[in-house]
């Protein structure tokens, strides 16, 4: 008996990308403002929201791997912060070095990253609770260690430091394109999310990380290292929240100890507008890079149109729901039977 060949439509191929939902989204934002918010429709303008997106997008991708494998994280907000400020005080309190007090801080952010890691394939708690102790335990030390260290609630301003300059220059430089100015912020950003895709569907690893999120028990069955990529997964956020860190001080020289919370739910927010999905098993670092830029197009399109900011977080939390009513409906259709 011949075996037929069913050939599948071209567009629901398309259609079971996770990036579609999120790709529509970036184009719908972007019609409304620009009808909405005549400042946005400037070059200059484009040029603060991808800033904006790529301060999003540079967690936001990590965060998307890891959620692909099934967890979550919550401390990442202030663990950005926590990497700022470990390495603004390492480097003037302990090593009288910018250059040391980076790579001090590389390792405490990967420190973190891998607690959580170990924490949640030893206890097995959900990463609900795993994170979200984390989170309140780095908001205390950043605020109290950052008090007794300084006897204030921010650090000393470090431009004058031997080696600024350089690190500067690597971390927060910017660059013109034309007339316009580019913060190097955003190209670390696309760079970042064209590795993780690469990652995702090119490696072996990629492979193994979709195995984890879909169905742990039969990845493990089949010789997965579960556990050891679940600790790699929340060590790569640890790395990218220590790189923005990097980048926010050398941008503004000194920290905030309370800044940064509440950001963990944009990384999460901008994941899972980006297709991923909160069981894990199904996303893309290329969605969460669209989810970004949607985040970061409402928080500038917000200013440029005067409107009242506080709104900003009421169409968050409706981009969200309707990203993810959106998101399901599509892969139901795309898995459907219909032609």
């Amino acid at each position: 008996m011949r075996r037929q060949l069913v050939h599948q439509p071209l567009w629901k191929k398309v259609l079971k990308r996770p990036e579609v939902g999120a790709l529509g989204g970036v184009i719908l934002v972007f019609a409304f403002f620009y009808v909405m918010a005549p400042p946005f429709r400037q070059l200059s303008a484009l040029t603060t929201v991808l800033y904006q997106a790529s301060t999003l997008g540079i967690p936001a991708v990590a965060v998307a791997m890891l959620m692909i494998g099934g967890e979550f994280d919550l401390s990442a907000g202030v663990a950005v912060v926590s990497s700022s400020l470990a390495a603004s005080m390492a480097a003037t309190e302990i090593f009288g070095n910018i250059w040391l007090g980076i790579i001090f801080a590389l390792f405490f952010s990967l420190g973190i990253g891998a607690l959580n890691g170990y924490l949640l394939v030893k206890t097995k708690l959900h990463s609900f609770l795993v994170t979200l102790s984390t989170f309140l335990m780095l908001q205390g030390l950043n605020i109290a260690v950052t008090k007794l260290v300084t006897g204030n609630v921010a650090t000393e301003d470090i431009s004058g430091m031997p080696g600024f300059n350089l690190a500067q220059s690597i971390f927060a430089s910017s660059f013109k394109v034309g007339q316009v100015n580019f913060s190097i912020a955003i190209v670390y950003w696309i760079i970042f999310a064209l590795i993780a895709t690469w990652v995702l569907l090119r490696t072996r690893v990629g492979n193994w990380i979709f195995a984890v999120g879909g169905q742990g028990d039969s990845a493990r069955a089949v010789g997965i290292p579960v556990k050891k990529v679940k600790i790699g997964l929340f060590m790569t956020v640890g790395f990218s929240c220590w790189f923005l860190g990097m980048h926010m001080l050398f941008a503004y020289d000194t920290v905030q100890s309370g800044a940064g919370i509440g950001n963990e739910l944009l990384y999460i927010a901008s994941a899972v507008v980006g297709g991923c999905l909160l069981t894990g098993g199904y996303g893309s670092a290329a969605g969460s890079a669209l989810g970004a830029f949607i985040f970061g197009m409402t928080t500038e399109g917000v200013i440029y149109a005067d409107w009242d900011p506080d709104w900003f977080m009421f169409f968050v939390g409706a981009m969200l729901l309707l990203a993810t009513v959106f998101n399901g409906w599509i892969r139901v259709r795309a898995s459907s039977g219909r032609k």
